[in-house]
């Protein structure tokens, strides 16, 4: 797992609920939290990703999979929180790497066709980076942090033959999604199984997320929607 920290303050001071800002437009992460008692606020960054990595990589060389998404998950975040105050505000990025290659989102269905045809039986690590900014004040139990890791799962797939690929990248699900594929949609079925967190798989880690919240002293329970049992 890769995991970076930076953190200004920290304070004692509770409060009874957190807000939460999800920096991201993903229908799947927002069902994620849905499901796991959060009502999160969405606000979609504007990040330019492939300025972001081709700065990075001018900066720092070639970078592994895992820090490519955790480098967007900090930008999408760092974005957001410029924007809202008195809020956690988490972003997250996910890249498939296969054959120690690193893939988003297909740019055409015939970029997904190809990419399904090298995936079709073989094995892949989703990596996704999450960010978390803590933009409350201090007086309100903020601690000014901003921290993240990237969760890793191992994902093996289906052997698909060309009439299978042709006709699920005809959904059009393989071009929204990074990796070319999903674990909770229409791609389900040629998912034959994983080694890992399956909520990673979907777009958040909501274990990883736990922990991160957890170094800002902010207990799971916090972010439940009004209503939810603690």
């Amino acid at each position: 797992m890769c995991r970076v920290v930076t953190t200004r303050h920290t304070t004692s001071l509770r409060v009874v609920t957190v807000s939460l800002v999800l920096a991201s437009a993903s229908p799947a992460r927002k069902r994620l939290l849905r499901s796991s008692g959060v009502e999160p606020s969405i606000v979609v960054s504007e990040v330019d990703e492939e300025a972001v990595t081709a700065r990075a990589r001018e900066t720092y060389g070639d970078l592994e999979p895992q820090d490519v998404a955790l480098l967007l998950a900090r930008a999408k975040a760092e974005d957001v929180a410029q924007q809202v105050a008195h809020a956690i505000v988490v972003g997250c990025d996910s890249v498939l790497e296969l054959d120690g290659e690193l893939h988003g989102k297909p740019s055409s269905p015939q970029e997904a066709v190809d990419r399904w045809r090298r995936m079709s039986g073989s094995t892949g690590v989703l990596h996704t980076g999450h960010w978390v900014v803590d933009t409350r004040e201090e007086g309100d139990g903020g601690t000014g942090a901003t921290l993240g890791a990237t969760a890793s799962t191992e994902v093996h797939f289906a052997r698909l033959d060309d009439d299978e690929i042709a006709a699920y990248v005809a959904t059009g699900e393989p071009l929204r999604v990074a990796g070319a594929f999903t674990l909770d949609g229409i791609g389900g079925p040629y998912v034959t199984g994983i080694e890992g967190d399956p909520s990673n798989v979907v777009g958040l880690s909501l274990p990883l997320l736990r922990e991160l919240l957890g170094e800002l002293d902010i207990p799971w329970r916090e972010l439940r929607a009004p209503g939810v049992p603690t």
